[in-house]
C-alpha cells in the first residue's frame, strides 16, 4: 500500500478517523498520479514546488473550489512533515506555500421557531422510526454534537440517572454532555421501543434502523433534510447547522464562550468562535436596550 508508513502513524499515532485517513491517502494517491503521469516522477519526496505548483493550476483550472484545493495541499503539507520528522527529507517544497484565498460563507443556524416545528411534526408521528428521529433531532440541539459522533453513540454512553452522555468525539477524545430532562425521557421512551425490534445486530450502538443495525451518516443527513425542509426555507438543512444552531442559541443566552468550546469539543478556541457572528444582532438588541445613552 502507497505511504503505508505515512498512514499508519495517521492511524495509530495521531488517531484520526478512518473516513480522514481514507481521504488523506486519496489526496497524496491524485498528487502521486499527476506527477507520474505529468513528469514521469515515481515518489512525492522527489517533487519540488514548481511541480506542486502546476497540480494546483490544474486543479484551479478543473473548477475545483480553493477549500478543497487548500485541504488536498494540507494532506501534502502533512505527509511532508512526517517525512521531515522521520528524516527521510530535508526541506519541504511546501515551505514558502500559502493557501489559496477562499470566502468565509456564513452558516445561518435554524431559528428556535424552526427547530420547536419540527419537533412538533415528529411528536404526531407514531412508531419506531418516528420515535427514533425525534430522538435524533434532540439530542442533536441539546447536545451539539457531530453527525459522526451520534451515529457511533453506545447504550453505556448514557446515564439516566446521572443525565448525561459520553460522546466520542475527534482523535478519540471524550466528552461528557448534561442532558435535558426531556432528553432523557425521550431516550427512556425509545429504548424501550429499541428493545421491541424483532432483530438487533449492532446491539451496543444506542440508535439503530428498523432491521437492528447501526444508523449511517448519510440515513441521519437524509432525516434532518427531509424534516427541517418541511419548516424551514434554508437552503442548506443539514445536522451541521443543527449543531451550529446550538451554538448560536447558547451564546444568545449569555453562555460562555469556554463553555460552548468543552461542549462542542473544539480543542481551540477560535473555532468556537466562528459562532459568535451569528449572536451580534442580539448583542446590538441588548447593547440599544442597556447603554444609558441610546435615546430609545
Amino acid at each position: 500500500m502507497p505511504f503505508k508508513q505515512f498512514i499508519d502513524y495517521l492511524s495509530f499515532e495521531k488517531k484520526y478517523s478512518p473516513h480522514t485517513v481514507i481521504a488523506y491517502q486519496k489526496d497524496l494517491g491524485d498528487f502521486l498520479q499527476f506527477a507520474k503521469d505529468e513528469y514521469e516522477y515515481k515518489d512525492i519526496i522527489d517533487v519540488n514546488y514548481a511541480i506542486i505548483r502546476s497540480w494546483i493550476v490544474l486543479l484551479v483550472d478543473s473548477g475545483i473550489a480553493n477549500r478543497s484545493i487548500n485541504r488536498k495541499i494540507s494532506s501534502l503539507k502533512t505527509y511532508y512533515k512526517f517525512l521531515l520528522k522521520t528524516k527521510q527529507l530535508e526541506t519541504t517544497p511546501l515551505a514558502q506555500h500559502k493557501a489559496l484565498k477562499t470566502s468565509t460563507k456564513m452558516q445561518v443556524p435554524f431559528s428556535e421557531r424552526e427547530i420547536g416545528d419540527v419537533l412538533k411534526l415528529l411528536q404526531e408521528e407514531e412508531g419506531y422510526e418516528g420515535t427514533r428521529n425525534k430522538l435524533i433531532v434532540e439530542l442533536f440541539y441539546s447536545t451539539g454534537m457531530r453527525r459522526a459522533e451520534l451515529v457511533n453513540l453506545k447504550l453505556n454512553a448514557i446515564s439516566t440517572s446521572q443525565k448525561t452522555i459520553k460522546v466520542l468525539g475527534k482523535r478519540n477524545k471524550e466528552r461528557i454532555i448534561p442532558l435535558l430532562s426531556s432528553v432523557v425521557e425521550s431516550i427512556e421512551q425509545f429504548i424501550t421501543q429499541r428493545n421491541a425490534l424483532k432483530t438487533i445486530q449492532d446491539e451496543d450502538f444506542l440508535l439503530l434502523t428498523t432491521k437492528g443495525d447501526k444508523i449511517y451518516e448519510t440515513l441521519v443527513y437524509r432525516i434532518i433534510n427531509n424534516y427541517f425542509s418541511k419548516a424551514s426555507v434554508k437552503v442548506k438543512r443539514s445536522p451541521h447547522i443543527l449543531r451550529h444552531s446550538f451554538a448560536t442559541h447558547l451564546l444568545n443566552e449569555g453562555a460562555d464562550l469556554n463553555a460552548v468550546k468543552e461542549l462542542l469539543g473544539h480543542s481551540s478556541l477560535a473555532s468556537t468562535q466562528v459562532y459568535t457572528h451569528s449572536s451580534i444582532a442580539q448583542l446590538k438588541q441588548v447593547y440599544q436596550n442597556a447603554h444609558p445613552r441610546n435615546s430609545k
